[in-house]
């Protein structure tokens, strides 16, 4: 081969290495990066600004315009500020709740989820049947109470001490149509005379930080989910945010003596536990839990005992198990829910030892049982009182013969009772 003939294949070879083949040079290398990098940018502020714009229409959802507002106050990006208008108008076209002093508080006990296992004529049956709901009639009641614009409501949100510390009520603004209410469940032990029967077994706290119930079902296999009244709630504000006043969710009224949430917990009655440091670890963390989700503890006493009518000296005793053995585990709580609705005043305003005693222990919110109205509530510079209606077979019964019927303000009967009773 000729010189001249090499080097002038060479010099093509150069220049298709080099990028020169008598086309225009492509892109350098810096200059992809910063390509890359600026669409990179652009994901991140889309990704940024969908989550932000989700999380102001939760807000918003949940009546809480200020928090909405609040998130991109000071944001740069269009369209999260084009928002922040229709925030304020629909923050505009709330009203206060005209009657803070008339505000309804129902209550339940553990759902039923095996009724075959729950109502099979032994010794626990009919107490199952008059006190308890099946998972089927809480979710029917779920969506009737949804369908009659109910808003869950804590009583925090309604009353509280002003700046001298004097009990006040506070205003709830929500649009018009809107009817606040309060829910409680009772018990939330997962008590020992329960296993078996067809309830859910305890609460856990999952990797993903959610609170969820295990079931044991019939064939003794474990389930995970929702099958209790709080975890059944999370989901339907999960899936309807409307439900609820700010993040409220409703009261868990709790006893120490077989402890707290399926744990054995109790130092007095479990102190050969080889778990109850873990148990207590456990229930303290799904706790915290369920209070950053909106859930509120409230004192059931220690032994459920019946605050209005033992002695003063068991009722002192009772309370300071409550402070030694719950407290350390809950939190420290103002609120205070009578076991058997046994009130320490019938419908006076309160005083003498026993309410003492219960001031000296931090309680200032009080709630007792009445079936008989939709609501009634009290209120002193010192305290906020409610009575709660009970949900449950009894007030089922007491509905269907039309003994001062309270419930068809709420949902009807007849729609959401299970055939299994």
């Amino acid at each position: 081969m000729k010189r001249s003939t090499i080097l002038s294949s060479v010099a093509i070879l150069s220049l298709l290495l080099s990028g020169c083949s008598g086309q225009e040079p492509g892109p350098s290398q810096a200059e992809i990066s910063a390509a890359e990098q600026a669409e990179q940018a652009r994901a991140q502020e889309a990704d940024r600004v969908a989550k932000l714009k989700a999380e102001m229409n939760r807000l918003a959802d949940m009546y809480d315009y200020d928090a909405a507002i609040e998130l991109v106050k000071d944001d740069q990006n269009e369209q999260l500020a084009g928002m922040v208008g229709g925030l304020e108008e629909e923050k505009a076209a709330t009203r206060a709740w005209e009657e803070p002093h008339r505000i309804p508080h129902i209550f339940f006990h553990s759902l039923v989820i095996d009724t075959d296992r729950a109502f099979d004529g032994d010794g626990q049956a009919q107490g199952y049947k008059d006190y308890m709901v099946t998972q089927d009639e809480f979710t029917a009641i779920l969506e009737q109470l949804y369908e009659r614009d109910y808003v869950l409501v804590n009583p925090t949100d309604f009353a509280g001490p002003d700046d001298n510390g004097k009990m006040r009520y506070r205003e709830i603004m929500l649009p018009q149509g809107k009817k606040p209410l309060v829910l409680s469940i009772d018990d939330v032990s997962y008590y020992e005379y329960m296993e078996g029967d067809g309830f859910a077994d305890k609460l856990i706290l999952t990797e993903q930080g959610d609170v969820r119930n295990v079931y044991t079902d019939a064939e003794g296999k474990e389930h995970i989910g929702a099958y209790d009244v709080s975890t059944m709630v999370d989901d339907f504000v999960q899936e309807h945010p409307d439900f609820s006043y700010r993040g409220a969710k409703g009261m868990m009224a709790m006893t120490g003596y077989n402890g707290l949430f399926g744990y054995r917990t109790s130092p007095s009655q479990y102190e050969d536990s080889e778990t109850l440091e873990q148990d207590q670890q456990t229930a303290a963390q799904i706790a915290e839990a369920l209070k950053d989700d909106g859930w509120v503890f409230a004192s059931h006493s220690w032994g459920h005992i019946s605050t209005g009518s033992v002695s003063l000296a068991r009722l002192k005793r009772d309370t300071e198990l409550w402070a030694k053995e719950v407290e350390p585990l809950l939190g420290e709580t103002p609120h205070l829910i009578y076991p058997f609705g046994s009130d320490i005043a019938r419908v006076g305003k309160y005083s003498g030892a026993r309410y003492k005693l219960f001031r000296d222990a931090g309680f200032s919110y009080f709630y007792g049982v009445d079936g008989t109205t939709t609501a009634w509530m009290q209120q002193t510079d010192q305290y906020q009182r409610q009575m709660r209606i009970n949900i449950d077979g009894l007030q089922f019964a007491k509905e269907k013969r039309g003994d001062r019927p309270v419930l068809s303000a709420f949902f009807e009967v007849d729609e959401v009772i299970d055939k299994a009773r």
